[in-house]
């Protein structure tokens, strides 16, 4: 049998541990190899056992677990899942815990810790073993990119904002927060519509929209129902509804419904790719970024069949390479780029080439 997960708990509350470590032992591939209840007794643990992934309560005594993971990453980079509370301070931390290097993250079960845990239970269960395998880097400032962004944004003339006959479809999941930013943050003011699907909670995509709105030359929202879809502009899905595009008049719009989840995800990124696909005829790029799983990489292989020009992220530059790296399995991309490609292509592609016929090279 493989080594199992290493898991030290990291979180003030005794319930809580006690509640982690019980959903841990409940797996044959997870162990839980010591628990600590600050920052403090966080770092001697970390240096005796050795752990493979740490959880990471948001709020302690002492120290916060922002202050300890900013410390982390930049001494002993490390597989992290935040353990938060989802209100909208909790999202904003969470947020930054993410822009850190935390992996992922999983919010609290209510105060008491009561009624049916199984959901809570699988979610931080599924969430260790994807950071386990997910790729750690030591922390890098981002803040000259996002400085020059801002002065993008401050000089932008919407006067350049012309008329695009195409639209950009983005789609990540696991570490997909950063990995949208960074996209974004490279596009101009003047950049076709871009729709995007992160799968995300409910509460959590306003303040993610909001956020890089305030950072990206291109303005960012969270998209509404019957919203018109307009160049110089991201709409990001809300999270629990799904996202599509389509044709009114002539013109784009946003359309959000509750079906039922695609690939056990609302919003799922299919859903985003396959409305694209149906009402852009052809005229389209599609984006599959980092994520765990598959979702999105059927929609992108439609996509390229249909004459849209596709891109998936590679291997190198993704947290977890399992929605692209599917992508790119079905030959699905007509281009594996690094993260710091993307954005570039986006802009020049359409400027040089039209989409191409199905069946051409």
């Amino acid at each position: 049998m493989a080594n199992k997960i290493r898991v030290l708990i990291v979180d003030d509350s005794a319930l809580v541990r006690q509640m982690l470590t019980a959903a841990f032992n409940a797996t044959t591939d997870i162990q839980v190899v010591g628990t600590a209840i600050d920052p403090f007794a966080a770092r001697d643990k970390i240096k005796q056992l050795h752990p493979d992934v740490i959880t990471l309560d948001v709020e302690m005594p002492g120290m916060d677990g922002i202050s300890f993971l900013s410390n982390l990453m930049r001494l002993r980079p490390m597989p992290v899942v935040m353990v938060s509370t989802m209100t909208t301070k909790g999202c904003a931390v969470t947020l930054n815990a993410l822009e850190l290097g935390a992996v992922d993250y999983v919010a609290k079960p209510n105060a008491t810790l009561k009624g049916d845990l199984s959901e809570f239970t699988e979610e931080v269960q599924e969430k260790v073993r994807i950071a386990a395998g997910a790729k750690v880097r030591p922390l890098e400032t981002r803040k000259k990119k996002i400085t020059e962004s801002k002065q993008l944004k401050l000089s932008g003339d919407t006067s350049v904002i012309k008329h695009f006959d195409h639209i950009v479809a983005i789609g990540a999941s696991t570490g997909g927060t950063e990995a949208i930013k960074d996209v974004l943050l490279d596009v101009p003011a003047n950049a076709p519509p871009i729709v995007i699907t992160q799968h995300i909670p409910a509460n959590f995509s306003a303040s993610f929209a909001e956020r890089l709105d305030g950072l990206c030359a291109i303005r960012v929202v969270e998209a509404k129902h019957n919203q018109p879809v307009n160049p110089g502009t991201a709409y990001i899905a809300p999270g629990g509804q799904h996202l599509t595009v389509h044709m009114m008049n002539g013109h784009y719009v946003c359309k959000l419904d509750t079906s039922p989840p695609v690939n056990r995800h609302r919003p799922a990124v299919d859903v985003l790719f396959d409305s694209v696909n149906k009402h852009a005829h052809g005229k389209a790029i599609g984006v599959l970024l980092t994520g765990m799983g598959s979702d999105g990489a059927e929609g992108l292989l439609r996509l390229r069949e249909s004459g849209c020009y596709t891109i998936a992220q590679d291997e190198a530059s993704s947290v977890v390479w399992g929605m692209p790296g599917s992508a790119v399995k079905l030959n699905a991309a007509d281009d594996v780029l690094p993260l710091t490609k993307i954005a570039p292509k986006i802009m020049n592609l359409p400027l040089r080439k039209s989409p191409r016929a199905v069946g051409s090279k």
